[in-house]
């Protein structure tokens, strides 16, 4: 029922379902682990590090990062995020162009995260054990994208009534820039690298250019080598008679009961001559030679 509901369910709440369930699975494999006293193995393999030796060992945390969150209100934010803007997305763009976009925005978020920690002096006093997760920066990437398309789109907020959502998009790029110093100064730059990527995936759609293609490039082709096609049932093939079809063996049918009729008036003809024939086996004749 879940997995039939998945499949028929579009792609925003696909990502939704994922990213819920997976925070779900998280936690009771962290309850598990718990219980038994077992070091907890999960985010050092699956979150994002800082170290670029690390992200080399361990290269599918550039993507599987972007599926993890901290807690119920980072992941409730985030949802909520991608499904307020990710239905106005998928009025505008495909659904294969918001998958792609989402993911393009967790890359360019996490190459922004390790670029901070390594460029930025502010970051040489701060652990490098330092780990990115959450859906941050795809999300606003998508929220981003919407934004620069259609600026002028009026949205209903609570309290706050009509908004454009150019002056979202403005509100949540500033308020990043503003704590590029806080806490969490590393996640403020993951967010500024998924704002980059809506941005550079608008701009490139305009002029034709498509920057989430090799992404849906690679999503099929895993799709492809993971999964089996199901074989096609074998059919059988009925086959019907067009209407040409149809008139034109009616018409077969009729010449060949008109020559069973006129052959016995051919061979009296052949045998005693045109003189022998009735009046009734001459029309006949007649009629057949029209024909």
């Amino acid at each position: 029922m879940v997995i039939q509901r998945f499949k028929q369910s579009d792609i925003v709440t696909q990502l939704l379902y994922i990213n819920i369930g997976l925070f779900f699975l998280f936690i009771w494999i962290k309850v598990l682990f718990t219980l038994f006293n077992a070091p907890l193995w999960g985010e050092q393999w699956l979150a994002l590090s800082t170290h670029p030796i690390q992200v080399l060992k361990t290269p599918w945390t550039l993507i599987s990062y972007m599926f993890l969150h901290v807690d119920v209100l980072h992941l409730l934010f985030n949802m909520l995020l991608l499904w307020f803007f990710g239905k106005i997305f998928l009025g505008m763009f495909s659904a294969k162009h918001l998958l792609g976009l989402y993911f393009l925005g967790g890359i360019l978020g996490g190459v922004f995260f390790i670029l901070a920690y390594n460029v930025f002096p502010y970051f040489t006093e701060r652990p490098h054990s330092s780990l990115l997760m959450g859906s941050s920066a795809s999300v606003l990437g998508i929220a981003i994208a919407t934004a620069v398309y259609t600026p002028n789109t009026q949205v209903l907020l609570l309290l706050f009534g009509k908004v454009r959502l150019k002056y979202l998009a403005w509100f949540m790029v500033a308020t990043d820039l503003l704590l590029l110093t806080s806490d969490n100064a590393g996640g403020h730059f993951a967010h500024l690298g998924g704002a980059v990527a809506g941005w550079l995936f608008v701009w490139g759609f305009r002029k034709g250019i498509d920057f989430t293609a090799w992404i849906n490039i690679v999503i099929d082709l895993f799709r492809g080598i993971s999964f089996q096609k199901p074989k096609q049932p074998k059919m059988k093939v009925h086959h019907t008679r067009t209407a040409q079809q149809a008139t034109q063996t009616q018409k077969t049918e009729t010449h060949s009961a008109a020559s069973s009729e006129i052959e016995p008036i051919l061979e009296k003809l052949r045998q005693s001559g045109y003189s022998s024939l009735s009046a009734t086996e001459k029309k006949q004749l007649f009629d057949a030679s029209k024909r």
